[in-house]
């Protein structure tokens, strides 16, 4: 159980007391063992020899007391467990007054009991801290005065301020220019992050900067950490398969014990060697191991950002072939990002967008955000528009720096729709499953913008780390469009996708999988929460994901990325290994203890210490489920830095293909003398800034990825598209070279498209497999 309970309101109700007085109870029972074996021996020293004989019979009889009690209370629910043969083990020492064999049973039992207590609370450390950091009170700002005031009283709307390593008590949004925030607790991420001003914020978050101020999006019983916390409790309240399985392997090995020490007994004549055998063969590591493993599974899934609800669900996470997954959201990021800008002619890529985003600030369209943040991207300064005025339904006009702007659908931008570069926008919008944004300046068609929802830089990688640990079948399953998630669905080569799918026909297609195997649902919105809860696990991304899919699903993703789904698997996996090897190791050890014990070479004291020695093992073992390597490859500070950095500058890079492209369609399009102007100015952007990155990145990153990849031979791919992005510059180069300026010639500039072509395509690719690659060294190194 969890040690504490999370409230929101004005009392919280402790249970410190009731689980220090728990506490003080197992190891009350390991004091009077201690204190029985000490005072037996204290009286045998000091020549009160039946003195100590009684001193040692009493602590017997405490311990056989204590195991009858727990056998009874097993019968009562009609189990029979493992416990009856330290019972039987108890008597039998009483019977052939072995009384310091006993005691130390019960000292094994008592002390057995209590490294089950720590070690428990050792892996539940994590769960542990979600619940006592939880504040009890804010501090709400109402003009001038500020008041503390109990955290179910602040009220949506309240602007609240959140001191220097404070925890955040409420979702909001960010009323300071900038503040810096410790996100491990809801993560597992060691870096502090930085937010801007509007940018929302979770509860349980710390405040790792300078005290802002916070507008209160929830009540603090419906914020992030609230529910969190919920989960965290309702996984606790859920017991484990594994913890089963352990009793059902128990009732077999109580059939051998007894027929080994029956066979001892009536071979030998000597009951003596019938007790030895029951003493060696006390089963605390089939008792104490297994829900050891289970916790310590679990806290360490808290400690990544992941609930797991209870040991079932991590025993299941097992046991699933098949993964049905979401698009929208689970492998796509779940928000529309600028994919392309297409000027109009005379237009200009970086003035369209640096326009439209100064408009769209103040707009409250949901695509309006992506393009201030790509603008934001570009490094654009942004103007404050003034006049602004939104059409429902068509779009958002203001002036911009005295120019009027115009951003929404083709005709209220004034884009014609017979023009050439519109209908290549819209084919491009339709082939991608892109929406497309028209932009005008002082009623004059400026370009368009896409929009799409971009796959997720780790879904592919996470994809292929799932098949290699188990995963046989890959479907998605979306209510998108056919085309686009076909597109998807080859780019990460899944093995099926279902399209154009309604919530009642993905619960369908899930029960279509279930009749061929066990089978695991990941998804993120309301739409997914009937499949997750008929799924045999259901997964939620619920760092964004709606209250009823994370309350339906059995596992919560807290960190909005999908490699903490391959993480929940290796954690569930090593879990039940080391569970399992716990049991083998010590009912092993024990079984070659037990014929030793029949054969007479171990008496029931050795046996008694044996036992102990192997109980400590199996537990020791036990917690090395805290520990699981994570998806993200360890890197230094100085590796990570240059990793970001040089994803980073990929924003300008994209920019520049974008640029690539479009000369190489004015090729077609334009007069030839401005088009070749156009791709000479080209291949000097590719000269002077695409491939002097990519020699720098060859040149200071590659030699550490290198290294993670156990050596050069890794990183032959990215060195053979190295070279082939040199040949083709140098091929343009030559061609450009030989053009005559003055008159072009078709065949040239036929040749030169070509080469634009086959570079936009290789750097295209390179870069966004590049990105995979750098989205996995973003963690340095823990101190």
């Amino acid at each position: 159980m969890l040690r504490g309970t999370i409230y929101t309101g004005r009392h919280k109700v402790g249970v410190k007391l009731v689980h220090r007085l728990r506490v003080f109870w197992e190891y009350r029972s390991l004091a009077l063992a201690v204190a029985g074996l000490a005072a037996g021996g204290g009286l045998f020293l000091a020549g009160l020899q039946e003195a100590a004989v009684w001193a040692l019979r009493a602590t017997t009889l405490y311990g056989a007391v204590l195991s009858a009690y727990v056998v009874v209370e097993r019968l009562l629910h009609r189990q029979l467990g493992v416990d009856i043969i330290a019972l039987l083990a108890l008597v039998g020492t009483l019977i052939i007054d072995e009384p310091l064999a006993g005691a130390v049973i019960t000292l094994m039992l008592t002390s057995g009991q209590s490294l089950e207590s720590y070690a428990a609370r050792r892996a539940e450390r994590e769960l542990n801290a979600l619940v006592s950091r939880t504040p009890q009170h804010a501090r709400v700002r109402q003009g001038t005065d500020i008041r503390t005031v109990p955290l179910d009283e602040v009220a949506i709307g309240d602007i609240v301020l959140v001191g220097s390593g404070e925890v955040v008590p409420v979702d909001g949004a960010v009323l300071s220019e900038e503040i810096t925030l410790d996100e491990s607790a809801l993560t597992g991420e060691s870096l502090p992050v930085g937010h801007l001003k509007g940018d929302s914020v979770r509860s349980g978050v710390v405040n790792a900067g300078s005290p802002f101020e916070l507008h209160a999006l929830t009540r603090a019983a419906d914020s992030t950490y609230a529910r969190i916390v919920r989960l965290v409790e309702e996984a606790d309240a859920h017991p484990a398969r594994a913890v089963r399985f352990a009793d059902r392997f128990a009732l077999a090995f109580v059939g051998v014990t007894f027929v080994v020490a029956g066979s001892a007994w009536a071979i030998s004549g000597l009951l003596e060697r019938a007790v030895a055998v029951l003493v060696i063969a006390t089963p605390c590591p089939l008792i104490l191991a297994v829900p050891i493993a289970v916790v310590s599974g679990l806290s360490r899934a808290a400690q990544r950002g992941i609930i797991i609800k209870g040991g079932a669900v991590l025993e299941a996470l097992t046991t699933c072939p098949a993964l049905l997954i979401d698009k929208t959201g689970t492998l796509t990021s779940g928000h529309p990002a600028v994919s392309d800008i297409i000027p109009a002619p005379g237009g200009a890529a970086d003035r369209c967008i640096q326009y439209a985003a100064s408009l769209d600030q103040l707009s409250q369209h949901v695509l309006a955000a992506s393009l201030v943040s790509h603008a934001r991207e570009r490094h654009l300064s942004l103007s404050l528009p003034e006049q602004v005025m939104e059409q429902q339904g068509a779009g958002i006009e203001g002036v911009v720096d005295g120019i009027r702007v115009r951003v929404g659908n083709a005709g209220f931008a004034y884009a014609p729709s017979h023009a050439p570069w519109v209908r290549a926008a819209r084919r491009r919008a339709e082939a991608d499953g892109a929406l497309v944004v028209y932009v005008a300046l002082d009623g004059v068609p400026e370009g368009a913008v896409l929009l799409d929802d971009r796959i997720r830089p780790d879904s592919a990688h996470t994809l292929r780390l799932l098949r290699n640990v188990g995963m046989e079948r890959l479907v998605m399953v979306t209510g998108d469009r056919e085309e686009v998630a076909l597109t998807i669905g080859a780019v990460l080569g899944l093995d099926e996708v279902l399209a154009e799918r309604t919530p009642e026909e993905k619960v369908t297609a899930l029960q279509v999988e279930q009749e061929k195997h066990r089978t695991m649902m990941v998804g993120d919105g309301i739409n997914d929460a009937p499949a997750l809860a008929l799924a045999d696990v259901g997964i939620a991304m619920g760092a964004r994901g709606t209250t009823a899919s994370t309350e339906t699903a059995d596992v919560v993703l807290l960190v909005d990325s999908l490699e903490r789904l391959y993480e929940a698997v290796v954690i569930s996996q090593r879990s039940q290994r080391i569970a399992r090897e716990s049991v083998l190791v010590g009912m092993g050890l024990s079984f070659a203890g037990m014929i030793a014990a029949a054969f007479g070479y171990l008496p029931p004291i050795v046996g008694a210490i044996a036992q102990e020695v192997i109980d400590v093992i199996a537990i020791l073992n036990a917690l090395r489920a805290l520990s699981v390597p994570t998806l993200r490859r360890r890197v230094s500070p100085e590796t990570a830095a240059r990793a970001a950095r040089f994803t980073e500058e990929h924003v300008a890079i994209k920019g520049y293909l974008d640029d690539m492209r479009d000369s190489a369609d004015a090729l077609v399009t334009d007069e030839p003398k401005a088009a070749f102007e156009r791709a000479r100015s080209t291949e000097e952007t590719l000269r002077t800034r695409i491939l002097p990155h990519e020699f720098e990145e060859e040149r200071e990153l590659y030699p550490e990825l290198g290294k993670l990849y156990g050596g050069p031979e890794g990183l032959w791919g990215f060195q053979r598209t190295h070279g082939e992005i040199m040949h083709q510059s140098r091929r343009l180069a030559r061609l450009v070279a030989s053009v005559d300026p003055d008159s072009p010639d078709p065949v040239d500039l036929a040749e030169i498209r070509r080469s634009l072509y086959a570079l936009h395509a290789i750097l295209a690719l390179h870069t966004m497999q590049e990105e995979e690659e750098y989205s996995l060294l973003l963690e340095p190194a823990a101190s």
